[in-house]
């Protein structure tokens, strides 16, 4: 299994300058990765960077808290699409999930689907800050909002993916929404264990470590 056909490659740390970007899609290209994911402002210099190249760019959409209205999300998905992002990585609205809004939550997400069109979604659902019920109910509502992945955290909050979570986000979602698996997988040993239980996407920070790991 050629693991980097699986990678994204994520660079959404704040303080990330235009050379980080430089330096990471340069990684990108040689490692060969499925996508890299950054932070909406820098969708165009990404874009610039990977011309040429089969790697696509994901922008990430209210990030990291979810907590945009709808419009400002789809105005952010939208200029993304229009500087070159292929993808779009949007958080839920952890405090309208965990208020029991659901019907608020389906109509964000769908919305943003509605309005992005065929450019693939995944929804963010930063599940080190919800209980399992709560995971439950967020991948019931992704699979009715048609998304087409579910990413298990931003890599901001107190933790990432686990195999017992993503095994039940397997469960509810089964093959209808792929897996992106992301937070705290440093190394090519986890990364293919997630793989094994469904997930279809890893997504890192940790280009190098995997890099060396991998040869």
């Amino acid at each position: 299994m050629n693991l980097f056909k699986h990678i994204e490659f994520t660079q959404l740390n704040p303080k990330t300058t235009e050379r980080d970007i430089i330096d990471f899609c340069l990684e990108a290209k040689k490692q060969d990765a499925n996508a890299v994911c950054v932070n909406s402002c820098y969708v165009p210099l990404a874009k610039e960077l990977l011309e040429n190249s089969n790697i696509k760019i994901a922008s990430t959409v209210a990030f990291p808290f979810g907590a945009a209205n709808t419009s400002t999300k789809i105005k952010e998905a939208k200029t993304a699409i229009n500087n070159g992002a292929n993808e779009i990585d949007m958080v839920i609205n952890i405090g309208l999930l965990k208020s029991k809004n659901y019907v608020s939550v389906l109509k964000d997400i769908s919305d943003v689907k509605l309005a992005i069109g065929a450019i693939p979604l995944k929804v963010i659902l930063e599940i080190s800050e919800l209980n399992k019920n709560e995971i439950i109910k967020a991948c019931q509502i992704c699979l009715d909002a048609n998304v087409d992945y579910i990413k298990t955290s931003t890599g901001f909050s107190k933790g990432g993916a686990t195999f017992t979570v993503v095994k039940i986000i397997k469960k509810t979602v089964k093959n209808y929404v792929k897996i992106c698996a992301s937070g705290g997988i440093t190394d090519s040993d986890t990364a293919n264990k997630f793989l094994d239980i469904g997930v279809d996407r890893i997504s890192t920070n940790t280009t190098f470590k995997i890099s060396a790991i991998s040869a």
